[in-house]
């Protein structure tokens, strides 16, 4: 039996769900989370059996570690540890002679692996690791605590010292990888590192802004790792849980909402499946995708004509996502020896080659040789597989627009196929495979459209105020006191918990003394781009 009636509703309990459930429970609010699936956590889940432990969607978590908005939760005292492997990443360069580079604990390290061939590319990824070191706390604030951000921007501009540094950083975060890479280094190691961590996001690799996701999880893997939850992705997501429910959060698992009322522009209550009515006194939070919300939670005689054209013609899915999960026999016979301690291994090539990869992605083409994300999760966390084995997951993307479980499927053995090319052996490992097409992810997580990860992709058009349409780059809507606090919102994907934040600081604000003031612009704005 539901309340009757709550000071907000979050719909949705993924990462930012209940992230901003908490900041609005801390804040004094009664607080109710509707979740449509059995269990709690949406992408960040995990499930066990005899001794197995498999990640079900995100599995590593830099940016959790990293994040502002997660570090002040103190996740810890709520169970939460954090397990890394011997290496935190490499990635694999060429099948024939077991070549690799590889980030490691120590950006001295690093720099060895970096600059094997070429020593002044070492220096150069030293350089480049310690101005994110004297940019990291502006940096991560101006992009995961607030919108628009100004303050931890100022910040950020008195570290670089003056407006000549100030341009050389915007020129620097604009690049494309692959010119980023061409320009930092000489030799080939350095900007696969890159190219490997750009393609985390959907952006091609000669667009611009990739750079900067590139060189931004580069440098969290050299300065956090990549590490996983140790238990399973679910302990993540359970700690969020307790954090809420010690906030007094109240949670409604098996609840999906159908739709949120809206009367004199407001929102006013939220329907359930099994016919329920809660009624709202301040906020909605939807950490929901874009198209659910506006296609589904809401009528459509409601949403302004722009923003239905925008959705219809303008908003983008990332890449589908196909996921194999192994339970191994035995450790992976990688030919690089670096892979076999690493917790992640990118397997794919040169920057050179990633970027035709990206290219075959973003015109339709399936890759022949695709680029794996490998987690191998018991070198990291050794409660993930019984003693002598190992858990290991890999994905690979579809190109654009492609979703289908006949091009999932022949992806799938292209990947198993590339895994053996750089690891002869591999296959007579497999105890079993288990593989997850768009269409099981999406099943899994309604949130990942066509098994995309990201929210929606993570290009310049579709980042900031453009995202998810064009707009304000905030979580409000046009309906006053309802908010969109998932990845569709600025910064996007990844977890981090910023854009559940973002939402809950937003609906704060709007519902303070001077939230007439601090929304009637933004609303005016609103409905004049959406018109």
């Amino acid at each position: 039996m539901l309340p009757r009636s709550v000071d907000a509703v979050v719909i949705g309990s993924g990462p930012n769900g209940l992230v901003s459930a908490i900041g609005l429970a801390d804040a004094g609010w009664d607080v109710l989370v509707l979740e449509a699936a059995d269990t709690f956590g949406g992408a960040v889940r995990s499930t066990s059996s005899d001794g197995w432990v498999s990640d079900r969607f995100s599995s590593n978590y830099p940016l959790g570690v990293a994040s502002p908005v997660i570090r002040a939760l103190e996740l810890e005292r709520f169970g939460l540890k954090w397990g890394h492997a011997p290496l935190p990443l490499a990635h694999l360069l060429d099948a024939e002679d077991g070549t690799a580079v590889a980030i490691h604990p120590d950006p001295e390290d690093t720099a060895k692996s970096v600059g094997a061939e070429h020593p002044g590319d070492g220096e150069a990824w030293l350089r480049l690791y310690q101005q994110y070191v004297a940019l990291r706390e502006p940096l991560l604030k101006s992009l995961l605590t607030t919108w628009p951000p100004v303050s931890p921007a100022i910040k950020l501009v008195r570290k670089l010292g003056s407006a000549g540094e100030l341009l050389r950083f915007a020129r620097f975060m604009a690049m494309p990888m692959h010119r980023m890479g061409k320009e930092l280094f000489a030799g080939p190691r350095g900007a696969a590192l890159l190219a490997g961590n750009a393609l985390h996001a959907d952006a091609p690799l000669s667009g611009s802004v990739s750079g900067t996701m590139g060189w931004l999880l580069a440098m969290l893997a050299q300065d956090v790792g990549y590490p996983v939850a140790v238990g399973g992705s679910s302990a993540f997501s359970g700690a969020l849980v307790a954090r809420a429910e010690r906030a007094g959060v109240l949670f409604a698992a098996s609840m999906p909402a159908t739709s949120v009322e809206v009367s004199g522009g407001r929102a006013t209550a939220v329907l359930t499946a099994s016919g329920e009515r809660v009624a709202v006194e301040r906020a909605v939070i939807a950490d929901t995708s874009a198209p659910a919300l506006y296609d589904g939670l809401l009528s459509e005689a409601t949403i302004p004509a722009g923003l239905r054209r925008d959705l219809d013609e303008r908003f983008e899915w990332d890449y589908p996502t196909v996921k194999l999960n192994f339970r191994l026999s035995g450790a992976i016979p990688w030919k690089a020896a670096e892979a076999r301690s690493a917790g992640v291994v990118h397997l794919g090539g040169t920057a050179d080659e990633l970027v035709h990869l990206a290219a075959d992605l973003d015109t339709g083409r399936l890759p022949s040789q695709p680029f794996l994300l490998i987690g191998q999760t018991t070198k990291s966390d050794p409660s993930r597989s019984p003693a002598g084995t190992e858990a290991v997951w890999a994905y690979a993307h579809l190109p654009r627009g492609v979703a289908d479980d006949e091009s999932a499927e022949k992806l799938a053995g292209r990947m198993e196929r590339a895994i053996e090319r750089f690891a002869p052996g591999f296959g007579a490992l497999i105890i079993d495979r288990e593989l997850q097409r768009p269409s099981v992810l999406e099943a899994g997580n309604a949130a990942l459209g066509y098994g995309a990860l990201g929210g929606g992709t993570m290009q310049l058009q579709q980042q900031l105020i453009f995202r998810p349409t064009i707009g304000l780059g905030s979580p409000r809507t046009f309906v006053s006191g309802l908010y969109l606090g998932s990845s569709a919102i600025h910064p996007g994907g990844g977890v981090h918990g910023a854009c559940g934040h973002l939402a809950a600081r937003t609906a704060l604000r709007d519902a303070s003394l001077l939230g007439p003031v601090t929304r009637s612009i933004p609303a005016a704005a609103l409905r004049r781009l959406q018109k």
